[in-house]
């Protein structure tokens, strides 16, 4: 496994007005955490909630990378390579 992530390093999209996993309100269902991809913008709920709705976006879409947008955290995430990284401030 590499030591670096080429995906992480020049995000898309690292901010978004959304607060809820819209895929979680169209089943009716409720979420842990919710994550933005960083590709495509798209927020799905954590690997702790019952649809996993992030990941699944991953498997469907291919968009490697996703970012925490919980309140206090700035981490990423790059499902490709397997590698936790940080939002830079200048993102």
């Amino acid at each position: 496994m590499a030591n670096r992530c080429i995906h992480l390093a020049h995000p898309k999209i690292t901010d978004t007005e959304t607060n809820v996993c819209e895929d979680c309100i169209k089943t009716g269902d409720s979420w842990v955490h919710l994550r933005l991809c960083m590709e495509c913008g798209h927020v799905g709920c954590c690997d702790s909630s019952k649809n996993r709705h992030a990941t699944k976006h991953f498997h469907s879409s291919k968009h490697p990378t996703i970012r925490s947008i919980e309140p206090g955290e700035s981490w990423t995430w790059c499902y490709v390579d397997e590698l936790m990284g940080q939002l830079s401030q200048a993102s």
